[in-house]
């Protein structure tokens, strides 16, 4: 019994580990400029922050997993820290989702790009945004 626990648990960690592995592909390009008016009926908001999404590349692999290179903007002139909580996506089916944790200091006025993780997602991104 115990050996096909451990079986099964060293079977699950490679197929984990292979999924964490697999190419990630730049998905369609949606234009900034698109609005999209999907409901908002569980009024779910980033937190209000200093940053600005200047720009985003979506991509994904084959077993949904959903990723994100954001180019943001720190528009304080003093030191600021983002967190999951300051960045929601907007999937295909108008869900709303927090990037994986995220703790990143910016310097007042400074720009960054960082690659976050949305996690799995049949649906794929359409939008990372911020409320200013």
């Amino acid at each position: 019994m115990y050996k096909r626990i451990m079986s099964a648990l060293w079977m699950l960690l490679a197929v984990q580990s292979q999924a964490a592995e697999e190419a990630l592909t730049i998905d369609s390009v949606v234009p900034s400029h698109m609005e999209l008016a999907f409901p908002n009926d569980a009024k779910v908001y980033p937190d209000s922050s200093d940053f600005t999404v200047l720009n985003t590349v979506l991509m994904s692999n084959d077993s949904g997993e959903r990723f994100a290179t954001v180019t943001l903007k720190n528009q304080s002139s003093g030191r600021r820290t983002l967190t999951q909580k300051h960045l929601l996506a907007l999937t295909a089916n108008g869900q709303r989702i927090m990037p994986m944790e995220l703790s990143e200091h910016f310097n007042g006025g400074e720009t960054l790009s960082l690659t976050l993780s949305f996690g799995e997602s049949k649906f794929p991104l359409l939008q990372v945004y911020t409320r200013n």
